[in-house]
């Protein structure tokens, strides 16, 4: 794959991801669906889409993802929704991304990676501007919502470290996709009494599933292999970024000083984890090659 395809189809992929804050977001400021049924449309619509790709590539039959990695998806995705019904497209997706590296940093760490004190100063820089982020105050976003969001960002970190060597990740992510489906009807039929829909935050679920999700990730996975892990980990940092530009541009979001200086805090802080696990990457695979 050439250098331009694999730059265009990068950027196409993140832009789908933060395109999912901004679709949602609108929905429930804009329109009257609720977020449950958001969610389901948005899986559902998800699922269809990744189904058919999968069909029309006849990709590997390797992986086709299981119930505990579709139960995570749902718990993002309805975590996901819940929560912007409360928070700008910016703030929720700077929340998540942060939920979601700290749950995968976490996870190495107590599988026994060292981590540097560069690393640990970036960790504690993101966790002190994700508690910045949602401290009490006049520009604070709603704690419940922000509690919603962490716990949607737990959730896809568990689902993206499930997925790990599990076959071909478009495959699994469709067989995943189906399989919350009646995990997410199930909650629908459930909270029927709160239910309410129009066209406009129908199509905005449908657009979040089936484009922003479903074709992105499809994107994404064409586009992983050409690149290094921590390149790819490193360009995820744009998604909050695009989002926020989105939600101020598209939405007419403000942007407050908390905001900003948090972003700097937990990107960078991250940032900062990424790179110096690249750089003893690097170091221990000179010092294996010299061996």
């Amino acid at each position: 794959m050439s250098n331009a395809r694999i730059i265009v189809l990068t950027s196409l992929a993140m832009v789908a991801f933060a395109g999912n804050s901004l679709l949602c977001r609108a929905a429930l400021r804009d329109t009257s669906i609720d977020a449950a049924s958001f969610t389901t449309i948005r899986l559902v619509s998800g699922a269809v889409v990744l189904w058919l790709i999968v069909r029309m590539r006849h990709s590997s039959p390797a992986g086709a993802g299981n119930w505990t990695s579709a139960l995570a998806l749902f718990v993002y995705a309805a975590g996901f929704s819940f929560a912007y019904t409360g928070l700008s497209a910016a703030t929720g997706a700077l929340i998540l991304f942060g939920a979601v590296q700290a749950t995968m940093i976490g996870y190495g760490i107590w599988g026994g990676e060292r981590l540097h004190k560069p690393q640990l100063i970036g960790l504690s820089l993101a966790f002190g501007g994700l508690i910045g982020l949602m401290l009490p105050g006049l520009s604070a976003p709603p704690l419940y919502s922000s509690l919603l969001m962490l716990v949607s960002g737990i959730a896809w970190g568990i689902y993206s470290l499930r997925g790990k060597g599990g076959g071909d990740p478009t495959r699994v992510t469709a067989g995943n996709f189906l399989r919350a489906v009646p995990i997410t009807i199930a909650m629908s039929i459930f909270m029927l009494s709160g239910a309410s829909l129009d066209t406009d935050g129908f199509w905005y679920a449908v657009s979040s599933g089936a484009l922003a999700s479903g074709v992105g990730y499809a994107i994404w996975y064409t586009a992983v292999p050409g690149l290094k892990a921590t390149n790819a980990a490193t360009i995820q940092l744009s998604v909050p970024i695009i989002a926020a530009l989105g939600g101020v541009i598209i939405l007419g979001e403000p942007v407050t000083l908390r905001l900003v200086l948090a972003s700097v805090a937990i990107l960078g802080g991250i940032a900062l984890v990424i790179m110096k696990k690249q750089n003893a990457t690097s170091a221990q695979q000179i010092t294996a090659g010299d061996v």
